[in-house]
């Protein structure tokens, strides 16, 4: 539940910014930075974000 809960947090806030970094959704979700990056890395995988490597930072777009 909780995961699912994320998931849509993430997706709304990647809409609206339209570009973000895995530090920022950490940020706004209040967790890790390694646990947002694990949400929007699954998030990746099923096609819902891209990520953009850039710098040495992770940019993230809605597909």
């Amino acid at each position: 539940m909780k995961s699912h809960k994320f998931r849509n947090k993430i997706l709304k806030f990647v809409k609206k910014l339209k570009v973000v970094t895995t530090s920022e959704v950490a940020e706004k979700l209040g967790v890790s930075w390694n646990t947002a990056e694990k949400y929007l890395l699954d998030l990746a995988l099923e096609g819902s974000v891209q990520r953009m490597k850039k710098s040495g930072v992770n940019l993230w777009v809605i597909k």
